[in-house]
């Protein structure tokens, strides 16, 4: 197939790029590459470094697929320009589903999070619970679902809600809850924990780039799907990091009460079966940081590095 992929040097797009290669497509990546750009040269892709708010500028012809994961990531980074986030979170995304529909793309899938439910206190957060987005970032996330939805009878269109990711990626983030608490306590011996007792879906960065692949496979499946497994809490994350790495887990108050159980039993009904977990991803970030593959640098997180941006942002 014929796939574009917007954010493909990001922390889930550069492995997944690579993959896309491996199984033989051929792959437009676009992005705008504020973090850097960890693609291996390969036969069959092609990386564009430009602005996804600059549609036009974006060659669509013979596409097959989309791809949207480039996105403004995390509440912090949203919250430093509010005008920025909501153009590239959700206006470049109508951009981008109406010039895939003008050039006859078959398919979209939307990187979406499932932090669009905000706080639930029901046991299982399903699909068709109401959606009450608490930050600037999850109301973009939300607006840009119901844009696509829009559009669903003009494009196949395939909305992904993934819980929090972890795991080793050549372009890493350590602002996510296992990476970096497993990263604290490889540097410092000590894990702070803010809150602790709040409940999250997490997902490891290969079954992420697995539910991708998934839906690629089957075009058929429309609509919006779950992608998390383990829900569990900040301080058991803790917990489990210290088991591999012995630390001190410092608790301190949180005024984040963000707190869900992420179903994702519609996800596992089309046939998709989970293969890694947070264990893995604690054991991928210790082994690369012993092995010198990884350390703590300050492109590494997210929010650093758009503070360092500025104005050119």
């Amino acid at each position: 197939m014929k796939i574009l992929l917007t954010g493909g040097c990001g922390y889930v797009g550069t492995p997944l790029a690579q993959r896309l290669i491996e199984m033989g497509h051929d792959l437009t990546v676009v992005d705008l590459q504020w973090f850097g750009n960890y693609l291996k040269l390969a036969k069959g892709l092609k990386v564009i470094q430009a602005d996804i708010r600059e549609v036009d500028s974006i060659l669509f012809d013979g596409m097959d697929v989309i791809l949207h994961l480039a996105n403004i990531a995390n509440d912090p980074c949203a919250d430093l320009n509010s005008k920025l986030n909501w153009e590239v979170n959700t206006l470049a995304t109508m951009f981008l589903v109406e010039k895939a529909i003008r050039h006859g793309v078959k398919q979209f899938v939307y990187a979406s999070s499932g932090s669009v439910y905000g706080v639930k206190e029901e046991p299982e957060v399903t699909e068709e619970l109401s959606l009450v987005p608490i930050s600037d970032y999850n109301k973009t996330k939300m607006v840009s679902e119901r844009v696509l939805l829009s559009y669903s009878d003009r494009i196949r269109t395939t909305i992904i809600r993934p819980a929090t990711i972890c795991g080793y990626s050549p372009r890493m983030r350590l602002d996510l809850s296992v990476n970096m608490l497993t990263m604290q306590a490889l540097t410092k011996g000590k894990i702070t924990v803010f809150g602790g007792n709040q409940t999250r879906p997490n997902i490891h960065l290969q079954d992420m780039i697995r539910v991708y692949e998934h839906f690629l496979a089957k075009p058929e499946l429309t609509g919006i799907y779950n992608a998390g497994f383990e829900n569990i809490s900040i301080l058991d994350i803790a917990e489990r990091v210290k088991k591999h790495v012995p630390a001190e887990i410092v608790v301190t108050p949180s005024n984040d009460p963000r707190s869900y159980r992420l179903s994702s039993k519609k996800l596992l009904a089309t046939g998709f079966q989970q293969k890694y977990g947070v264990e893995d991803g604690i054991r991928e970030v210790i082994e690369a940081f012993r092995q010198g593959r990884l350390n703590d640098r300050e492109e590494f997180y997210n929010i650093r590095t758009m503070k360092k941006l500025g104005s050119l942002a």
